[in-house]
């Protein structure tokens, strides 16, 4: 930990020497192929990354060294990062460490970090520890907290559960449309489709979504976040003023179908802290897999 103190004191106050001192590389994008076999391994829900990865959206991918890299970090836009690989790299940790407290100031927003193998969450626990807290702690009195861990749940799909929800909830008097070009312009919130694809025509060309309109409001959207191979992975927005009326139900289970009907697996993933998120999952027929830290990494 007294290595790690002195880290933070001179990143503090000389980032772009460190900056300059590291072998942390900013990978090009004409390179990003090779992090696709090593990504392989990675065991929990990776789509944000892999859309980074194969240019579904503009990100971010640092690595250890060029040629032959084996410690990655890949960074969503919307502000999502996957850490994965060796974790025995001196030089890398440290630029890891300068990161997750900003010490670089190169970011205006909190990130949310996942890391693997369980290795790596054990050496955040450890070497972090006094920059860390739990979600729920009561933080009142202590000092330096800048990193803050949650749980992110994984699920798998149940077929056959969705169809039974489905059969007793048939929703007919809530209309869905599918969601246009303007509608991806115009509309409103946190997650929204704008903030996981570069623009309307990639979204267009590449994704789906539905919603529920009021007007000419967007009331409710359930759309593909990232779409890999077989795979759909569901984002999920409802203005404020409208929650509580179904109509969240209504557009993941048009988006569902839809998956149905063309052959993909309907993905979902969100913080266990997220309990209307978490719930919905469940109603829908999807089922926890996998529950790991989840680190809010403040600015």
């Amino acid at each position: 930990m007294d290595n790690l103190k002195l880290i933070l004191t001179f990143v503090t106050q000389f980032p772009r020497i460190i900056l300059i001192m590291s072998n942390v590389i900013l990978l090009d994008k004409s390179n990003y192929y090779k992090v696709f076999d090593p990504i392989q391994g990675v065991a929990i829900n990776h789509l944000f990354a892999d859309a980074v990865l194969q240019g579904h959206i503009n990100g971010q991918v640092y690595v250890d060294q060029p040629e032959n890299p084996s410690t990655f970090y890949v960074v969503h836009p919307y502000g999502m990062s996957l850490l994965f690989g060796d974790t025995t790299n001196e030089e890398f940790n440290s630029w890891l460490f300068g990161h997750a407290l900003n010490s670089f100031k190169t970011r205006d927003r909190n990130e949310w970090l996942q890391a693997y193998p369980e290795t790596w969450n054990k050496q955040i626990e450890s070497e972090w520890k006094e920059y860390l807290s739990k979600s729920g702690d009561n933080a009142e009195g202590t000092k330096n907290i800048s990193i803050e861990e949650n749980t992110r749940v994984n699920f798998k799909f149940n077929k056959v559960a969705y169809l039974d929800f489905k059969a007793k909830h048939p929703l007919a008097s809530v209309n869905t449309v599918r969601t246009d070009v303007q509608m991806f312009e115009n509309m409103q919130g946190t997650v929204i489709p704008s903030r996981f694809w570069d623009n309307a025509v990639d979204f267009s060309n590449r994704a789906v979504a539905f919603s529920v309109m009021d007007g000419d409001r967007v009331a409710a959207t359930a759309f593909s976040a990232f779409v890999i191979g077989d795979q759909l992975e569901i984002g999920i927005e409802t203005s404020e003023s409208y929650r509580g009326k179904g109509y969240a139900v209504a557009v993941c289970m048009a988006l569902i179908d839809y998956c149905l009907e063309n052959n993909y697996i309907p993905v979902w993933g969100c913080k266990l802290e997220n309990t209307p998120s978490f719930l919905l999952a469940r109603k829908l027929g999807f089922e926890p897999t996998l529950y790991w830290p989840f680190y809010r990494l403040n600015c």
